[in-house]
């Protein structure tokens, strides 16, 4: 699986339903994402994204060794140190850090990764890939959630 643009080109070439449809299916299938980088900003993209996704069902698993708590739940210094499965992990942090997340993530077992706008590292995408894993880059997970399953007012 390839990161994609919905509705536009990604890399010189038109995006393909596949790829679409296979964010409509990790969606619909992850319950638990663990969110790297929750900030308990009310003001952060990180906060209000997964403020959304928990209000939209989910349950969300921050992951900052700065945070005891956000949203209500117990937050972890690092991926590992999560005592339950998880299925997604959203990646809000700078493109650098990313390679040692997806290697986390790798260990802890997720199905995929997704690495919000402005979050790109194609080196660790592929490694995720060639895990086996479900990959998304550069692309918010609300906006993509909103487009496929709008929660009503």
């Amino acid at each position: 699986m390839s990161e994609f643009t919905e509705g536009s080109e990604q890399n010189g070439q038109a995006v393909h339903s596949e790829a679409v449809d296979a964010v409509s299916e990790i969606l619909k299938t992850s319950r638990t994402i663990a969110v790297v980088g929750l900030s308990n900003k009310p003001q952060r993209p990180s906060h209000g994204v997964s403020r959304y996704m928990q209000s939209a069902g989910y349950r969300i698993i921050p992951v900052n060794p700065l945070e005891t708590e956000v949203l209500g739940e117990k937050a972890y210094a690092k991926l590992e140190d999560i005592p339950e499965r998880v299925d997604l992990v959203d990646i809000f942090r700078r493109s650098d850090a990313v390679p040692a997340i997806v290697d986390a993530a790798i260990r802890v077992g997720a199905r995929g990764v997704w690495m919000q706008e402005g979050v790109v590292h194609p080196e660790a995408a592929e490694k995720a890939r060639r895990a086996g894993m479900f990959v998304i880059m550069n692309t918010c997970i609300l906006k993509e959630h909103i487009k496929r399953f709008r929660l009503p007012q």
